[in-house]
């Protein structure tokens, strides 16, 4: 699961970087949960001090981690067609209670559902213009799920239909029109930057960015490490960069207000122009 090495740069020394990185294929290569003791003790470490430094450079729990490592093999037992009980199993969990408990976290809902690729799960759209280009709004009965900002609005149709593609999906302007009016308004500087309800599935880590992105207050930007330190985890800077770029309810979750250190607005899921653009709008209205 560790494609990259996230401990370089991070004032962590290279013997503890190779320990880390150990660990991680510890628990990626184990059929079952370990426990910290055994992952600690496999990397020579204490389990308290293995658990703040494993946490400090991942930015997640050691059993954060390893729980995605198992709903990574579930998903894709599951999506190979495997039996419901084989895949439980096969994916390192030992009770069906614990995967239940889970699911709705790393699946976003059941596990028989996610096998029929969320066939009987209903989701919501509507499409408008705005001044940043054709925007899309997605939700569930719970809060918008997703939000899309582009210059074809069958593209957008068609990315939406891909991401949930056995969902229900409901083209339904008039149920999600105050929602999607709220951030037209916002877009033309008319109204305040509004906080909308979302239900989209995340990490840990991914979920406590996203939290602490909301309360940043339009006109205000920080620099990743900025951000890194201001979530109470310094050398988690490309992690946050990575959380951003997942970001799937673009303006809801405003991760544009994050921009480099060396300059420029960075990268933008939505194309860099327009997050130059809401940069500026926000700049110049303080909305």
């Amino acid at each position: 699961m560790v494609s990259y090495n996230p401990f370089m740069k991070q004032g962590v020394s290279k013997n503890i970087e190779q320990k880390l990185v150990a660990a991680c294929r510890y628990i990626e290569e184990a059929e079952d949960l370990p426990t910290l003791s055994l992952v600690s003790s496999a990397v020579a470490l204490s389990p308290a001090y293995f658990q703040k430094i494993f946490t400090k450079a991942l930015g997640v729990s050691p059993r954060h981690y390893a729980d995605a490592i198992r709903f990574k093999r579930l998903r894709q037992q599951l999506r190979e067609g495997s039996d419901i009980s084989r895949a439980l199993y096969d994916a390192g969990f030992g009770a069906s209670s614990r995967l239940y408990e889970f699911a709705n976290r790393y699946l976003g809902m059941t596990p028989k559902a996610y096998q029929d690729q969320g066939r009987g799960n209903t989701i919501s759209y509507t499409i408008a213009d705005s001044p940043l280009g054709h925007l899309l709004l997605a939700a569930t009965e719970k809060g918008i799920c997703a939000v899309r900002l582009g210059s074809s609005k069958k593209q957008l149709e068609l990315e939406l239909k891909s991401e949930f593609n056995a969902a229900q999906l409901v083209k339904n302007d008039q149920h999600l029109r105050r929602w999607i009016q709220a951030l037209i308004d916002y877009l033309a500087g008319h109204k305040p930057w509004p906080l909308l309800p979302y239900d989209v599935q995340a990490t840990a880590f991914q979920r406590r960015v996203w939290e602490w992105l909301r309360t940043i207050p339009p006109g205000t930007t920080y620099h990743y490490s900025q951000a890194a330190k201001a979530i109470g985890q310094p050398t988690a800077a490309r992690a946050l960069a990575r959380a951003c770029a997942t970001n799937p309810v673009a303006l809801v979750i405003p991760c544009h207000r994050i921009v480099p250190k060396a300059g420029g607005v960075g990268g933008y899921r939505w194309n860099p122009h327009r997050k130059e653009r809401l940069l500026k709008l926000e700049k110049m209205c303080r909305i």
